[in-house]
């Protein structure tokens, strides 16, 4: 994907709230006095972010599809919460959605997945199928879309 069609890792941030809350492996490696995982290895929070940068792709390339905001707004409001309760700080998580290299890596990821339903990169017609289905699915990325 190029340009206004990459995949927005930081659109991907407002919604990763409700999947750190997920990481309870996370929890207790935290409660056990661990040291934190890397957040490209917290599977809730990584997958998480693929399924909102894709939600939001969609969302940008299809006049029919709408995001649901309020959701949006809600898991970044738990965002904020998890993350103070699982351990991660404010600079890790920044670091994290701020670095070339994970955004690359997320890239290919939503790349991947696209091409994994059969839809190219800069497919308009096929993204908007693609999102159609996840919100009949009502898929972690359907569930973040909405039909106008």
């Amino acid at each position: 994907m190029t340009g206004a069609r990459r995949i927005s890792l930081r659109a991907a941030a407002v919604v990763a709230a409700v999947l750190m809350a997920l990481a309870v492996p996370v929890q207790a490696a935290v409660a056990a006095g661990s040291e934190l995982p890397p957040l490209r290895e917290v599977d809730e929070i990584d997958n998480g972010l693929l399924w909102v940068a894709l939600a939001d792709e969609i969302r940008k390339s299809c006049d029919d599809i709408d995001a649901r905001m309020l959701t949006a707004l809600w898991y970044l409001n738990s965002l904020k919460s998890t993350a103070r309760e699982m351990g991660y700080n404010r600079d890790q998580v920044r670091a994290y959605l701020k670095s070339d290299e994970e955004k690359a890596r997320m890239r290919a990821r939503g790349e991947a997945y696209l091409a994994a339903h059969g839809v190219e990169p800069g497919d308009e017609a096929g993204l908007c199928k693609l999102g159609r289905a996840e919100i009949d699915r009502n898929s972690r990325i359907g569930a973040l879309l909405k039909a106008k």
